[in-house]
């Protein structure tokens, strides 16, 4: 069952806010690099990021990416769980946004989190 789209709520119709109301959340920028990063993941390889994703949220967060178009399923007919996501080609369009934000953070952050690493 997809996500239903049309139950976004816009908080404006400022383009930051509403990409914010897509993309906003720690956990859908964190699925995006890792595709970004590693490429096509299957449920588990995507639940043991560092960051430590809970299995609810992670369901429900690449249900609502699918329903955007902004990462699909490798086998479309096979179950969640049991199944690979890569990148849609809008999903891959945000690559210079995180790139964009990694060296904000790296040069904005690094003073209050010295352990930040460097993007290569």
């Amino acid at each position: 069952m997809e996500a239903d789209v049309t139950a976004i709520e816009w908080r404006s119709v400022c383009p930051i806010a509403s990409g914010l109301d897509v993309v906003g959340d720690k956990w859908s920028l964190v699925i995006v690099r890792e595709l970004l990063v590693h490429g096509t993941r299957t449920y588990s390889e995507l639940g043991e990021s560092p960051e430590g994703i809970s299995t609810n949220i992670l369901a429900a967060r690449l249900k609502f990416l699918s329903s955007l178009d902004l990462i699909e399923r490798v086998d479309p007919l096979a179950s969640s769980r049991n199944n690979a996501y890569r990148l849609t080609a809008q999903g891959l369009a945000l690559r210079p946004v995180l790139e964009a934000l990694g060296r904000w953070s790296q040069e904005h952050l690094k003073p209050l989190h010295p352990g930040i690493v460097d993007i290569v």
